[in-house]
């Protein structure tokens, strides 16, 4: 795949969602993020403020996580972490769908979840980025996730929260690209720590990758140039 380094940036959402991190970690992940011009900073709701103040002036994006990593929680909390992300500078949001409901058959749960974060998103022109966690759902399950997503006016599914039994495959990109085809962005998200693998996800479909990796991926990218 020929690609530059800024090109492959600005697929990029650089993220860091460790328990752990420290302000001086989310400082250094929004300086990388400035200056190799990637896509957004993702992070845990309890940064939110801090990345979107020190991304002020840049084109990169803040971007926050809700009802992570389970997706188990009510739909009025989901909103309710929203609602507080986006007044705190957020201008993307990664969702959890829930799962139990969606393995269970109940699909109206699972689109009015979705449809109630969708809304409070654009209310604030801000993007929605649903995560499927496709390690955890049959085929036929994923097809479900992304039409339920699609129906309930997301912007964006996403593979993978990184936090359970896998992260993203070029097979599951694919086939939710088959699903969405170019209506809804697809993010792969969760074990891309190569240029390599960076690369086949976008030429299965990945529209941005969360990426914990940028400037080691970057670099590779550059050396091989």
């Amino acid at each position: 795949m020929n690609i530059s380094p800024s090109e492959l940036a600005a697929y990029m959402d650089h993220t860091l969602l460790k328990p752990e991190a420290t302000a001086a970690q989310i400082d250094a992940v929004i300086d990388e993020a400035r200056s190799l011009g990637c896509a957004s900073v993702c992070v845990n709701g309890t940064w939110v403020n801090r990345v979107a103040t020190g991304l002020s002036g840049s084109t990169t994006k803040t971007c926050a996580v809700i009802g992570f990593p389970l997706g188990a929680g009510t739909t009025a909390a989901k909103v309710a972490e929203t609602h507080d992300a986006l007044e705190h500078g957020a201008q993307e949001i990664d969702m959890v769908i829930n799962l139990g409901a969606l393995k269970a058959g109940d699909t109206e749960l699972v689109r009015t979840d979705i449809a109630a974060v969708a809304s409070a998103c654009h209310e604030h022109n801000a993007l929605l980025k649903v995560i499927i966690e496709c390690c955890l759902l049959t085929d036929e399950e994923k097809r479900l996730a992304c039409q339920l997503s699609e129906e309930a006016q997301a912007d964006f599914v996403k593979t993978s929260t990184g936090f359970s039994t896998g992260g993203a495959t070029v097979a599951d990109v694919a086939l939710m690209k088959e699903c969405v085809g170019d209506r809804l962005g697809i993010k792969a998200a969760g074990g891309i720590r190569t240029c390599a693998s960076a690369c086949a996800m976008i030429e299965a479909g990945a529209t941005r990758l969360g990426v914990s990796a940028a400037p080691a991926i970057l670099s590779e990218l550059t050396l091989t140039q």
